[in-house]
């Protein structure tokens, strides 16, 4: 059977479109490392793509990939484009120039989206205009000239022969959208090589010396257990998860930055960075934990902190009776309303700037973030923050809330178990099960094992750093071949015992008993 000449030059047509498109993104990204590294068009896109995604898309993405979900969506977004430009050059082929059309569009949408981010510029649209453009000129080039030779191929003989020396074959044309596809990936790397406001910033956080702090923070000796497998106290900064909406991380540099406090307030206060770390500094070792953590999930990190109090800057602020939330705001628009109660408590609730003697990671929040120990991340721990708004809860509504989240997360009380991992093969005989529980701000009392449906067994703790950590513990297990199931539930200081009861992270946080499948052979 004779291949249809028509569906063979629509492959070759979407092939020059996919070549065309992968350029021009690759032109894009190059365009903006050089003049708006914030309005990269994969970050714009999938910027609002977070924003928009419903609640359960969102909790979906954590679910499956994790830590990882930013390269899942920018993965996600690659193959779209991709199958939207095949699309465009098929079109292209037997309806021109809407495929072309379609092309110069998608870099408009991106434009048009890049001045809607919080951290938009003056020059925020060109590298999505660069893109657009760059797609729909090379694409519908080598389309029309594929166009152009069929057409005359199909006339006189005259034509024909005209038609080899101004037209392409499709063997030719695919041999372009793969030297624009290489051309592409080329440039794509240029802009990760330049990435020149990522690493001045990093320039300046290596060479930055934190303050000495007034308070110190110290880990007793017995907060670790020493068992092999199970999670450490104190989370190294490299392994601490990361969980934000920000597809490019911001580059704030220090020696600009602000903190606006504002709002129901006796003065409004703003602060630099010199202004803020010539106040009197505290250390102090949290807990934060990720909303969407599963029961039994990772999405959790122990970090020392360093920064001033936020109950300190809000005195000088003084909010008025009428107030009872904040709103924190990152430079990247990013909004968590806090109970204002949490800020001026006696917690270490810290305008923070150093994560475990260091300045923060980039990633973390350099220059600045908030750590509030005992609520959720998702109102509390904004990163990048460059405003504090003194309102009302029933007047604004933090970025999560309007997306079906509640509007206050104190952290439910959990246990895990670390050791053995699930699925893991032990050998008959004694063997430790251990884990780590957690009620910030709270404090846990107890663990409690149980092995099969065998009866509840109290866990030895390790030394609790503050309610505000969590905490590691541990019992011996007399291990029988077999398969068989572990679980623990934790007692809190206040004196609630973990509830067995199954619930999803939204909308304030799962609960249920962690258990482990261990093998005894």
């Amino acid at each position: 059977m004779t291949p249809d000449p028509s569906r063979r030059r629509d492959l070759a047509a979407s092939a020059a479109a996919v070549g065309s498109t992968v350029l021009g993104a690759g032109l894009g990204e190059l365009v903006a490392a050089v003049v708006a590294p914030a309005a990269s068009p994969f970050a714009v896109i999938g910027g609002a793509m977070i924003d928009l995604a419903p609640a359960w898309a969102k909790n979906l993405a954590i679910s499956l990939f994790g830590t990882g979900d930013k390269a899942a969506l920018l993965v996600g977004i690659a193959v779209l484009l991709l199958i939207g430009a095949g699309l465009a050059g098929a079109l292209e082929n037997r309806r021109p120039p809407w495929g072309r059309v379609a092309l110069a569009a998608l870099g408009g949408l991106g434009a048009v989206v890049s001045l809607t981010r919080a951290d938009a510029a003056l020059l925020s649209p060109v590298p999505s205009l660069v893109a657009g453009a760059v797609a729909a000129l090379i694409g519908g080039l080598l389309i029309g000239r594929l166009r152009r030779r069929a057409e005359a191929l199909h006339g006189d003989r005259a034509s024909a022969g005209a038609a080899r020396a101004d037209g392409l074959s499709r063997r030719t044309v695919l041999a372009y959208s793969g030297v624009a596809v290489l051309a592409g990936a080329l440039a794509a790397a240029g802009a990760l090589a330049i990435g020149g406001g990522a690493r001045a910033v990093s320039a300046l956080r290596a060479a930055l010396r934190l303050p000495t702090p007034a308070t110190t923070a110290s880990v007793p000796s017995a907060a670790e257990l020493g068992i092999e497998g199970l999670t450490p106290v104190v989370t190294p900064s490299a392994d601490f998860y990361r969980i934000d909406t920000a597809l490019v991380v911001p580059q704030v540099d220090p020696t600009t930055w602000t903190l606006r406090v504002h709002g129901l307030v006796e003065q409004e206060v703003v602060l630099r960075w010199e202004d803020l770390v010539a106040l009197p500094q505290k250390e102090t070792i949290a807990t934060l934990v990720c909303v969407s953590n599963e029961v039994g999930g990772s999405l959790i990190g122990t970090a020392r902190w360093l920064g001033v109090p936020i109950r300190d800057i809000l005195a000088r602020a003084r909010p008025t009776a009428e107030a009872d939330m904040v709103l924190s705001r990152s430079v990247d628009g990013f909004t968590a309303s806090s109970p204002l109660e949490a800020l001026t408590d006696q917690r270490d609730a810290l305008l923070a700037i150093g994560m475990n003697g260091e300045p923060l990671p980039l990633e973390h929040g350099f220059p600045v973030r908030l750590v509030v120990p005992g609520l959720y991340g998702y109102v509390s721990a904004t990163k990048w923050v460059s405003e504090l708004e003194v309102t009302r809860f029933d007047r604004a509504e933090g970025y999560w809330t309007p997306r079906g989240w509640s509007e206050r997360g104190p952290v439910k009380l959990q246990s895990r178990i670390d050791v053995p991992r699930a699925g893991a093969r032990v050998e008959p005989g004694p063997t430790v099960i251990a884990g780590v529980a957690w009620h910030n701000h709270v404090g846990v009392t107890g663990v409690e094992v149980q092995v099969d449906d065998g009866p509840w067994r109290p866990a030895t703790l390790a030394s609790a750093i503050s309610a505000d950590t969590w905490v590691q513990w541990s019992i011996e297990w007399e291990a029988t071949s077999g398969l068989h199931t572990a679980r623990c539930r934790a007692t809190s200081a206040d004196g609630s015992t973990q509830t067995a009861t199954v619930a999803p992270p939204a909308p304030d946080g799962a609960t249920g008993w962690d258990e482990a499948t261990i093998s005894v052979v």
